[in-house]
């Protein structure tokens, strides 16, 4: 029989449903408690709302808010993973790292020094955007603490670009900037469901260069689950690991609510058993980004968006309580 870690008796848990409706009251992440009403906190939720590096669509800013609203349905037990996450740890909604929206290296600097003062105490940290920006910040914070660290991206796109107009800091820049800056194991870095049409091969070319893996959205759909995971978790190994979700990952079925959708992408439950599998590996932090409820329908992004953010910090727990 498995033996499961006990319950933390001094967590404080998500609002009781039965004395406030699911539909009330403050809308944290999971109706979990806020960061003021706590002693201490082992996993911290926090937002982003920045968007001012998207290259198509805008709306990001909006992004944890609805995440919030979506996630109300979530509950205590997660049977997928046969555990507890909010008795295993006290996890906690941190509520909104603030950048300033006209200057992206100002945001930049102030994302990763908000992600500091969270984390400081030694507290894991899973952040929903926002663009995909904020994913430069957050790894130099991890960086800092953990020193280069393994890389799973899920996302439509490489993310690795150089420049646009002449911007090195964009939501299609972030893990070349930091490749360049040394936040990253170049053994063990990997996309996973990237699709569709790029600006030229030379895309690929570089982004081999860098060190990255490239499972596509193909080879989730003929290889199957099981063998990604095997795949994802022989290179990651036992080193510290981030791992990056833009819910463009998704196919625009699953999440139309994003800024640049792209067709033929994973299925939500291909998404979530994939991050499933992770269980056991060393999770140190996380984020959850690109979620625009101006273009979602029915929650749909949403909904998605807070389950994936579940499942991670769910992750998060069990690999503190290991």
């Amino acid at each position: 029989m498995t033996a499961h870690p006990s319950p933390d008796p001094r967590t404080v848990g998500p609002t009781d449903s039965s004395l406030v409706p699911r539909y009330a009251g403050p809308a944290t992440f999971a109706r979990l408690p806020r960061i003021d009403q706590v002693d201490h906190a082992d996993v911290v939720v926090a937002g982003v709302p920045f968007d001012t590096g998207v290259s198509y669509r805008p709306g990001a800013r909006f992004g944890p808010g609805h995440v919030r609203e979506s996630s109300r349905l979530l509950r205590p037990y997660h049977p997928a993973l046969d555990a507890s996450p909010f008795e295993l740890a006290q996890v906690v909604d941190g509520g909104d790292i603030i950048a300033n929206p006209f200057d992206i290296p100002a945001a930049i600097d102030a994302i990763q020094a908000g992600a500091s003062g969270l984390t400081s105490s030694g507290a894991g940290l899973l952040t929903i955007g926002g663009d995909h920006t904020i994913a430069l910040p957050l790894l130099r914070d991890v960086a800092e603490r953990h020193g280069p660290v393994a890389l799973l991206h899920f996302d439509a796109h490489l993310d690795t670009w150089d420049t646009y107009f002449g911007a090195r800091y964009t939501h299609g820049t972030p893990f070349r900037r930091a490749v360049e800056e040394g936040l990253v194991d170049t053994e063990a870095l990997c996309h996973v469901g990237t699709r569709g049409p790029l600006y030229g091969k030379k895309d690929l070319e570089d982004d081999r260069r860098f060190g990255f893996g490239i499972l596509t959205a193909s080879d989730v759909y003929h290889q199957g689950v099981l063998e990604i995971v095997d795949r994802l978790r022989s290179r990651v190994g036992d080193r510290p690991l981030y791992v990056s979700v833009d819910i463009d990952v998704l196919d625009p079925a699953h999440a139309p609510g994003t800024g640049t959708p792209e067709a033929g992408g994973l299925t939500s439950r291909e998404l979530l058993e994939i991050l499933r599998g992770l269980r056991g590996l060393h999770l140190v932090g996380a984020d959850v980004v690109e979620v625009s409820p101006a273009y979602d329908h029915a929650e749909l992004t949403g909904v998605a968006a807070s389950h994936v953010a579940y499942d991670l910090l769910t992750l998060m727990t069990l690999q503190r309580r290991a």
